[in-house]
């Protein structure tokens, strides 16, 4: 007989998953009665938690526990066994246990004031890559940066590593197409970096500031979110904050602007945002790459120029966004992260702020540090790169269900409800391949697309991905959207599924338990208060169902 302990299983811990500080903690043990139990702790660094017996049932002696944790943090524990023979440790394996060697179990204690925003939770995201979705007339192109050259929206192919080739659209053009981004069911729309920045995908910002031209004006801009806001539909845009261009304003290498780091020296105002080895020439950039040098986040002057009461965050949301997505936030300091969405909810309380993750962000350690996202209250949600790993190798056949399920089982115990239920669930995105590519066989799209809608968080339709868009890695997962040219079929099926999200509560907030989970077959349940949803995916056909139990 084993010693039983199952974290998924509320009979043994209740709450499932995180807990908040000051809120109670339930956890019971099941020791076989023949080895004679006399103790038992659960421990981890920082937690000492005593379990005390409360009797015996079916051979088994029952020990457990209510504790209240008071301080936020993440802790790894296991269990400390005194018996007739001895002591030893528990440790996890698998949904088991294992004594002498083994997994810890993980605990988040969250602050008790941590609560992701209600209206993002299971909402259908729409992410546009603002160059390539729609253009509408001619742009003022009056201060956009040099050499640029803007080529034919509808015949545009991307050249690689050209990033000053440029197909054009623009805010007008997206504003144009409000009424089909909420035909498929969309309530926030992502849009990929938007201010002034020498390349088209303006991941190296030469102004936060200004709106890049090649866009439109700061009123196109504005109406643009006046008109999403009519529809019911949010802005979310993408916060660089790890990196500038070195085109810029704050580095400007080539002296285009004047009074940058590299333009005025030491005497810039900038200077200190930088950190250079040998001025000029060398100095810390993203992943190497010089023409986007890093910041000193935590330097004052930059804090207070991104997150000041006027700073760049502040400004956007008063112009008419709802939140960021923040780019690379597993290389922003933590104290930059909180301070961030502390301005955020100022400015906007219902503001949502998610954080560009690739691992599980619960427990993720970045340049050797342990990562407080949700502990320290420092995001609302991240981009599920989890999820779409084990979907894709399910859909793909290289699982049989099976790691699709552990791995949906681990994030959901890992991630606070809420703040699993405002990720963004994405399959293709501006740094992977399509999803069309990965995936050509009709029925494992299918699979795919209705796993990405039914499993729990906001799923995210990259722009034309419904439309049939294919392409590999960038810059051939950036083709302009072919209007006139879509896949009525694929579309429809991305309807139904975001009608699907929308339509129950369960899918967009409820919990979740797999019922089967091999085979190629998958039978789940979501439950909320409101309702319980039954969920059957046979892979091979990608036939799915969906029944209100």
């Amino acid at each position: 007989m084993n010693i039983l302990y199952d974290c998924f299983d509320p009979a043994d811990k209740t709450p499932f998953g995180p807990v908040w500080a000051g809120k109670p903690c339930q956890i019971r043990i099941r020791i076989p009665a023949a080895c004679g139990a006399r103790r038992v702790r659960l421990t981890a660094e920082g937690l000492d938690v005593p379990l005390e017996k409360r009797g015996t049932e079916e051979a088994y002696d029952l020990f457990g526990t209510s504790f209240v944790p008071d301080r936020p943090g993440l802790y790894f524990y296991r269990f400390h066994i005194w018996d007739k023979n001895g002591d030893y440790d528990l440790f996890r394996a698998g949904n088991g246990t294992n004594i002498g060697v083994g997994d810890l179990w993980q605990l988040s204690v969250l602050p008790a004031d941590y609560q992701p925003p209600e209206e993002y939770r299971g909402t259908v995201y729409y992410q546009i890559f603002p160059d390539r979705f729609a253009k509408s007339g001619d742009c003022d192109l009056t201060g956009k940066l040099k050499p640029y050259t803007v080529r034919d929206f509808d015949t545009f192919v991307p050249r690689a590593k050209n990033a000053t080739d440029f197909a054009g659209g623009n805010l007008r053009g997206i504003m144009e197409k409000l009424d089909y981004i909420k035909s498929l069911g969309v309530g926030v729309i992502y849009l990929n970096p938007i201010v002034l920045a020498w390349s088209n995908h303006r991941y190296d910002a030469a102004d936060y500031m200004r709106l890049d031209p090649m866009l439109g004006s700061e009123a196109d801009f504005t109406a643009l979110c006046d008109a999403a806001h009519e529809r019911g539909m949010k802005i979310v845009l993408d916060g660089v904050f790890s990196h500038t261009g070195s085109h810029s304003v704050y580095f400007d290498a080539d002296g285009h602007f004047g009074g940058g780091a590299v333009s005025a020296g030491p005497a810039s105002k900038y200077y200190k945002w930088y950190d250079f080895q040998d001025f000029p020439k060398k100095y810390t950039a993203w992943w190497g790459v010089e023409v986007m040098p890093c910041v000193n986040e935590l330097d004052p002057d930059y804090m207070e120029y991104i997150l000041g009461e006027n700073g760049v965050v502040a400004t956007w949301l008063r112009r008419g966004a709802d939140g960021f997505r923040l780019d690379v936030a597993d290389e922003i300091p933590d104290a930059f992260l909180a301070a961030l969405r502390r301005r955020v909810k100022a400015v906007r309380p219902d503001g949502v702020v998610i954080g560009e993750v690739w691992e599980d962000a619960s427990n993720k350690i970045s340049y050797s540090v342990r990562r407080t996202y949700f502990t320290g209250a420092e995001l609302d949600g991240v981009i599920n790169y989890p999820f779409r790993t084990a979907i894709l190798n399910f859909a793909a056949g290289r699982d049989d269900g099976h790691a699709l399920a552990a791995t949906v089982l681990d994030i959901a115990e890992h991630y606070p409800a809420p703040a699993l239920d405002c990720t963004m669930s994405v399959l293709g995105t501006h740094d992977t391949e399509r999803v069309g590519t990965l995936l050509p066989d009709k029925n494992a799209r299918r699979a795919a697309v209705f796993l990405q809608f039914a499993l729990p968080g906001s799923p995210v339709i990259y722009y034309g991905d419904e439309a049939g868009l294919t392409g590999g890695k960038d810059p051939m997962n950036r083709l302009p959207f072919p209007w006139g040219r879509e896949d009525k079929e694929l579309q429809e099926l991305y309807r139904q599924a975001a009608a699907l999200k929308n339509a129950h509560p369960a899918l967009r907030t409820g919990d979740i338990r797999f019922d089967q989970a091999a085979g190629g077959i998958l039978r789940f349940t979501r439950s909320c208060p409101e309702e319980t949803v039954f969920c059957e995916l046979v892979r091979d056909t990608g036939a799915f169902s969906v029944e209100v139990c």
